[in-house]
């Protein structure tokens, strides 16, 4: 790594300007006692104290500075090898200092994403064991009570096949939607673009779901009636996925008795946004920025009476991102909940 040295002369100036005035003034002085004042003398001494001085003090700063400085962008370089430990080191104390703030707080940034990031890592952890750990403990408990000798019963062996089996599928569940949001990611996961309407797409989410709302007498509804189609362009299946999700979440959390409602409206000129309202429970204000984090769960008592993999909102967000899109989240405790996110329309296609 070349470093080259940039001098700065401001300090040794100033000193040698204040020296001089000092020796100067006992010069002066010193003659008046004398009484022999000599305003040439005087001047050739005030700039030759001026000239030593200056020099002097350059030399020396220069050194000392530069040394020091060295040793500071060296140890650096140990840690960062890109703008500060290729910049020119410079002997003025002023900038130096700015350099070495501005990599300080740039430090303590890094380091705290990095405390953050090994929190995250830490709940990530905890949570995929405890998802994991569930279907494979039921598994593992229905399997040793067969070979215990309940398999010789037909009817036991036959049930508690078909309850390991269910176990056997939520871990695949579980896996399946990890590696899909790992494909979002990374960008794996290559998007079939295709025109359609998606007023048609959500009401046949409506279909699909109408038996699951009718255990809790929820209504499915749009906002308004919509006579004419409303035709974006994105990937068909996924947008399905992320219209069921957010639906089966509004009637997983949503009050008996109670209404999911679905609005298309315009956003700007080649967007639509889409709505998912329901009036259920409604979600407190400190959780709603970490509801799109995977297994993260509002409810801290570890059970998952209403099934799913707990990754249903991180796919959600990473389907939307990866059309590059916003998804949006308002909730009240009590009140309900919206969540929202935009859509491309398709071109030359009147909404």
């Amino acid at each position: 790594m070349a470093i080259t040295l940039r001098k700065s002369y401001k300090f040794a100036f100033r000193s040698a300007l204040l020296i001089t005035g000092v020796l100067t003034l006992f010069m002066g002085v010193f003659m008046r006692i004398k009484d022999t004042i000599d305003w040439s003398l005087l001047s050739i001494f005030t700039f030759l104290s001026f000239l030593i001085s200056f020099f002097v003090i350059q030399l020396r700063v220069e050194k000392f500075i530069y040394k020091r400085a060295k040793r500071i962008y060296d140890d650096i370089s140990l840690l960062e090898s890109s703008s500060l430990t290729s910049r020119t080191i410079t002997t003025d104390m002023a900038t130096l200092t700015q350099e070495i703030e501005k990599f300080a707080k740039d430090k303590k940034v890094e380091i705290d994403t990095l405390k953050i990031r090994e929190e995250y890592r830490k709940d990530f952890l905890g949570n995929v064991s405890h998802e994991l750990k569930t279907p494979l403990f039921t598994v593992q408990g229905y399997i040793l009570t067969l070979l215990d000798g309940a398999m010789k019963d037909k009817n036991v062996r036959k049930k508690y096949l078909q309850r390991a089996n269910k176990g056997v599928e939520r871990l695949i569940y579980i896996v399946k939607d990890l590696d899909m949001i790992t494909k979002l990611e990374v960008g794996d996961l290559h998007l079939e673009l295709s025109d359609f309407d998606i007023i048609e797409l959500i009401q046949n989410v409506f279909d699909l779901l109408e038996m699951k709302a009718l255990k809790k007498n929820i209504t499915l509804a749009f906002d308004m009636e919509y006579i004419h189609p409303i035709i974006v362009r994105a990937d068909r299946e996924r947008i399905q996925q992320v219209v069921t999700n957010l639906i089966v979440n509004s009637i997983k959390y949503g009050h008996n008795n109670g209404t999911t409602e679905v609005s298309v409206e315009n956003l700007i000129k080649n967007k639509v946004i889409v709505r998912v309202t329901d009036n259920g429970e409604g979600i407190e204000k400190q959780h709603i920025p970490r509801l799109f984090e995977r297994f993260y769960r509002v409810d801290k008592s570890g059970s998952r009476a209403e099934g799913g993999s707990g990754l249903g909102l991180s796919i959600v967000k990473h389907i939307i991102e990866a059309h590059d899109e916003k998804i949006y989240v308002e909730s009240v405790l009590g009140v309900g909940s919206e969540f929202s996110f935009t859509l491309e329309k398709a071109k030359n296609k009147v909404v």
